[in-house]
């Protein structure tokens, strides 16, 4: 069977969706691709910057890999902004539901409240934006972290002279954590802070 017959989920058989499961589950062995490929669109998003979004994307990765950080921090400062192409109003959330499956949470809430801790740095400038809308997070564990991770890796990582790997050197680590089995407690890990900085 190549393709199914019903017209409506609910007239599906058994074969019909476990074989829809294997191709789903082949399909999703390719996240890694995609999300290199997504990558390379940032070069063509969002104007005006000193540097690209992957420029920034790949500054942040950097920062975070000469800082120690682990995969999952690196990863998390490598597609942080990845909605941006998508969603640019909510391009963290997009960012973190992408992750979610594959990081430790604190990584992906992170990445999902980045925005709003990023306000901090120019909301003065802006007609109508709260510039300490991070607050609205304090009572999070993670408060502190989104901090730290928008302070060492995102808000600094607009330097056009700052020596940025290319996206080749995240590659294999982009290929390991997307190769991780999805929502492993082991990885996602509830509740467990570690340190931005090794």
């Amino acid at each position: 069977m190549k393709q199914v017959q019903f017209r409506q989920m609910k007239e599906g058989t058994r074969q019909e969706y476990e074989m829809l499961n294997r191709l789903e589950t082949a399909f999703a062995l390719g996240t890694a691709d995609r999300l290199l490929g997504l990558l390379d669109q940032l070069d063509e998003s969002l104007s005006g910057y000193r540097v690209s979004r992957l420029e920034h994307s790949l500054q942040a990765a950097a920062r975070a890999w000469h800082d120690s950080a682990d995969a999952d921090w690196t990863i998390g400062a490598l597609l942080h902004d990845v909605g941006d192409l998508h969603a640019p109003y909510s391009h963290g959330e997009l960012a973190a539901a992408v992750l979610r499956p594959f990081v430790r949470e604190q990584v992906t809430w992170c990445v999902r409240t980045h925005a709003d801790f990023q306000l901090i740095y120019y909301g003065q400038h802006l007609p109508g934006a709260d510039q300490h809308q991070r607050d609205r997070h304090s009572d999070s564990p993670y408060y502190e972290d989104a901090i730290e991770f928008c302070e060492r890796w995102d808000q600094a990582s607009f330097d056009p002279d700052y020596q940025t790997p290319p996206l080749d050197f995240f590659e294999p680590m982009i290929r390991a954590v997307f190769s991780r089995a999805p929502n492993d407690p082991d990885h996602v890990q509830p509740g467990r802070r570690l340190p931005l900085v090794q």
